[in-house]
């Protein structure tokens, strides 16, 4: 098979389907610098916030919120799909794609029905438990289906015959050296050298119910002599931490370089995204995870294996509370081995190659 000329990557609305874009985007171009690598998007979405700053042409399509029940009739129903299908349709015309890559989001689907529509190869990646509406769609028209974990085709019958090649992780993050970075990631964030640091994040917007928890936790965590590295939340109320500590408490609304506070952790507390699983399993960082109440408990399946392995804790939402932190985490924070042994063992679940696994599977799919 030789370089692909064109491609068209098709993601967006969350960091959960444009993250894994990027990453997926800067291998093919650092494999293939001559690649022409188009993104569609929304006019609405994160996507654009994070595609054009690394680089890359995003088109923007208009893509519409489907029905949660996936059946042929609704490509037959509305026409404005149709309509987002043609804008789709022709951008992959102007670009001249070899194929069409998607990672979820509702702007999948119009660039899913106008590949098709042109017999162009269709690839379609997936990191949740069941697939999103818009990948299930999207699994009508290919059988290029890949996954982010080795639980995902067990657990779901139309992810049966996927293949597993892990979630494409930014390079930062994938070739990430913690031990060999930590000195300089605490010092960074004006943290002590050697004292047993908590890193907490709720994922992208924060959660409520950790940051209260953890700061109200937080003399006793500064009298075991742990300091704490708060991700708040961009959308969330600061919290309030006693100004007196011995320790360094330091909050943050929002991190962008997440590498850094993983660098900085001997521990993470978070919630369950399939991102966040990725990242710290690959990375081999403890993490207790606190999967959002969600009513599919999509973030526990996504948390439950890498637990299972002995990479991490599960606790629900309901228990987290200030005293859990003081009886389990100060505990599991303060001792060396056990973090030593559970992040050894994050390390065996998770993988760091996800986006060259994808890319070969790409390679395969197109040469068919």
């Amino acid at each position: 098979m030789g370089p692909l000329r064109s491609v068209v990557l098709a993601g967006g609305g969350t960091g959960g389907h444009i993250y894994p874009l990027l990453a997926f985007a800067d291998c093919l171009r650092q494999h293939d610098p001559g690649v022409r690598i188009t993104c569609v998007g929304t006019p609405k979405g994160l996507e654009n916030e994070l595609i054009p700053p690394h680089g890359y042409d995003l088109r923007q399509i208009p893509a519409y919120q489907l029905p949660r029940s996936v059946n042929m009739n609704l490509m037959r129903t509305p026409d404005r799909m149709w309509k987002a299908a043609r804008a789709a349709g022709k951008v992959i015309d102007e670009v001249r794609a070899d194929v069409v890559i998607g990672f979820g989001g509702y702007v999948s689907v119009p660039a899913y029905l106008a590949a098709w529509r042109r017999e162009l190869p269709i690839v379609i990646h997936e990191v949740n438990v069941p697939p999103g509406v818009a990948n299930r769609l999207g699994m009508k028209f290919t059988k290029h289906v890949a996954v982010g974990f080795p639980h995902q085709p067990a657990q779901a019958e139309s992810l049966r015959n996927a293949r597993v090649v892990g979630v494409p992780l930014r390079r930062g993050i994938s070739r990430l050296d913690r031990a060999a970075h930590r000195a300089a990631a605490r010092r960074q964030f004006g943290l002590h050298p050697d004292l047993p640091t908590l890193f907490v994040a709720g994922g992208s917007q924060g959660a409520r119910s950790i940051n209260l928890a953890v700061a109200g936790a937080a003399k006793s965590l500064a009298a075991a002599g742990v300091q704490v590295l708060h991700v708040i939340g961009a959308r969330n109320e600061p919290v309030n931490v006693p100004a007196d500590l011995p320790v360094p408490y330091v909050t943050l609304p929002y991190l962008s370089q997440m590498e850094l506070g993983y660098a900085a952790a001997d521990l993470m507390l978070g919630r369950g995204g399939a991102m966040t699983c990725a990242e710290v399993a690959a990375i081999g960082l403890p993490t207790v995870y606190v999967p959002y109440p969600h009513s599919n408990q999509e973030q526990k399946r996504n948390a439950l294996p890498v637990v299972e392995a002995g990479g991490g804790l599960l606790v629900d939402d309901s228990e987290m509370t200030s005293a859990w932190i003081e009886h389990t985490v100060i505990p599991l924070i303060r001792d060396p081995r056990r973090l030593a042994a559970m992040g050894a063992a994050a390390a065996g679940y998770g993988r760091r190659d996800g986006d060259e696994a994808l890319l070969d599977f790409v390679y395969e799919a197109v040469a068919r």
